[in-house]
């Protein structure tokens, strides 16, 4: 079960996250399992790996604006790295920011589940 105190193990910044929900607690939590259910993630993935920059800032713009929201630092961290990187079409090895990125939310999937 998904609780705030899980997601504060986690890393997430549950009280700036809850604000921005006008501390409705099941809101919050509803909005971080839609943000799990979301295929941003791999499609951001399919993008990269397609070489198609355009569409991959697309996806991590996307992702970086739920995670803002929502206060998921660890996945807001490497998709803010990467949406900066992306902005200007930077041809780069995406590879490092991504699995951290997909790790993260890996792990917030498991939380969602439990």
């Amino acid at each position: 079960m998904l609780t705030l105190d899980a997601l504060r193990e986690y890393g997430a910044d549950v009280d700036e996250g809850l604000m921005r929900c006008m501390n409705n607690e099941a809101f919050y939590l509803r909005l971080v399992k839609m943000a799990v259910a979301d295929n941003d993630m791999e499609a951001l993935g399919q993008a990269l790996q397609a070489g198609d920059l355009g569409r991959a800032f697309e996806c991590a713009h996307s992702l970086k604006g739920v995670a803002a929201n929502l206060s998921l630092t660890p996945i807001y961290g490497p998709v803010s790295e990467m949406t900066e990187l992306l902005r200007s079409r930077s041809e780069a090895d995406y590879s490092g920011l991504y699995d951290k990125a997909a790790a993260a939310l890996k792990d917030l999937t498991a939380l969602c589940a439990e």
